[in-house]
């Protein structure tokens, strides 16, 4: 189990060794044979930097940044030499008449063919070529592939702000974790301390100096922490099956967490809201993911404007033809083409316009996007300071609480009063543990938080 904020030190030692025992089988993890081959060490950086490369939500998006590398390699084509072979054999009939030529005869002769067309063959043709296409110009077809690199850049920004996306959430995860191990230590001290006002109380009792009534409270302020423990337990258990679901773990993995919650109470700097928000804009991926994704809009719109100029390309075809494979004969044909678009019927112009839109809508995201930025950065700030605040309130109602269930003790096993104001401390104790432990994960969830807004959530330790 990890090191937790509470010290058993503090309590005095219980001479029920049998019931602390069974209150501590109560709080250990039961794990199968088959876990234990799954036992993994992380930090909370570490955890981190682990489900930004493994969670199924970066590896869906490291797929989507393939997709957009072979939308690429198929623009380019258009640019690239293109070479093709075709072998054909058919054979056909045709009418005279079709060809549109009158073969003169010699005079008191029948003429060639018919004058009303009359059908001859069939005829075989064999044909084999290759044929092979440069373009020369193709202005549209250059931007076409900018555009598309544009857009392969945004991709990866997006893969990249769903990876810090999956790892803020496997660091919550992680915290939250580490907030249930702390709640079930903090209960295993509260079973220890009602186990050993339930030893005095009996001990009394059976001195003569002590009431039934007082082993009563006792007993049921014994029950009360089995009953919470249990409770931890099986927050523990759940905390650590959803922090493997967020790492893309198998479940039955058992991740032991390095850091210890009490961490996020160090005296770290908080920076200046003007050094946050200069990070978080320039290391934040989903700013970035937009700012290429304007960039690929307006590539799409050079590359639809550059429709309209000509295109220039260059072929060469060379093949054998006849009507058997004894007698193909080599023909071939060479030549340059320009192509000039004149009207589409306004198609163009309507793409361009619908890029222009999109173009818009995303430059207004943008912006919108800066701003949540700062709204995320300046309230992570304020919840850190808050919950700094928060943490050293509640490690001094920890301590005040702590000497009054002492003094009470001190008074209980003295005689003085009975075991009611023992009870009461110790429940006053239990509450401020838990304020305490809440007080820690929020520091350490703000941490997260700011780091997050801040876009720097792998660099986490």
């Amino acid at each position: 189990m990890n090191p937790t904020v509470f010290a058993f030190r503090q309590l005095p030692r219980v001479p029920r060794a049998a019931l602390l025992t069974g209150l501590l089988v109560l709080a250990s993890p039961r794990l199968a044979p088959a876990q234990a081959a799954h036992d993994t060490l992380l930090t909370l950086g570490e955890a981190a930097r682990l489900a930004a490369r493994e969670s199924a939500p970066a590896q869906a998006a490291r797929a989507r940044v393939e997709a957009a590398g072979a939308r690429v390699t198929q623009s380019r084509a258009a640019l690239l030499p293109g070479a093709s072979i075709v072998a054909s054999q058919r054979q056909r009939t045709f009418n005279t008449a079709e060809m549109g030529i009158d073969f003169p005869s010699a005079p008191g002769q029948p003429p060639v063919f018919d004058p009303n067309g009359e059908v001859l063959g069939p005829v075989n043709v064999y044909d084999v070529r290759g044929r092979v296409t440069q373009s020369l110009y193709d202005r549209a077809a250059v931007q076409r592939v900018r555009a598309a690199r544009a857009a392969q850049q945004a991709t990866s920004q997006e893969a990249a702000s769903s990876s810090q996306g999956a790892a803020a959430m496997a660091a919550t995860a992680y915290v939250r974790a580490q907030r249930a191990d702390a709640q079930l230590e903090a209960r295993i001290a509260d079973s220890t301390l009602a186990a050993d006002l339930l030893t005095i109380a009996r001990e009394q009792l059976r001195a003569g100096i002590g009431v039934a009534l007082d082993v009563t409270r006792a007993e049921s302020q014994l029950a009360a922490a089995r009953a919470a423990l249990i409770v931890s337990r099986n927050e523990r258990d759940r905390a650590a099956l959803e922090l493997s679901r967020t790492l893309g773990l198998p479940l039955d993995a058992h991740v032991r967490l390095a850091d210890c919650l009490d961490a996020a109470a160090e005296d770290a700097p908080v920076p200046s809201e003007e050094e946050a928000l200069q990070v978080a804009y320039a290391s934040r991926a989903d700013l970035r993911a937009v700012a290429a994704q304007v960039e690929a809009v307006r590539r799409q719109v050079s590359a639809i404007n550059a429709e309209r100029l000509p295109t220039v390309g260059a072929f060469v075809d060379h093949g054998a033809i006849g009507k058997s494979v004894e007698h193909l004969k080599g023909t071939y044909a060479w030549g340059i083409q320009a192509s000039v678009p004149i009207f589409e019927g306004f198609r163009r112009e309507g793409r361009a316009q619908e890029q222009e839109a999109l173009r818009r809508e995303l430059e207004i995201h943008e912006r919108d996007l800066r701003a949540q930025t700062a709204v995320e950065v300046r309230g992570a700030l304020l919840d850190l300071r808050a919950s700094r605040e928060q943490t050293a309130a509640a490690r001094e109602r920890v301590r005040l609480a702590e000497l009054e269930v002492r003094q009470a003790r001190d008074r209980f096993r003295a005689g003085v009063s009975g075991n009611a104001d023992v009870i009461t401390a110790s429940l006053t104790l239990n509450a401020a543990r838990t304020a305490y432990v809440d007080a820690l994960a929020s520091a350490r969830l703000a941490t997260v938080a700011l780091a997050r807004a801040e876009g720097v959530i792998e660099a986490l330790p």
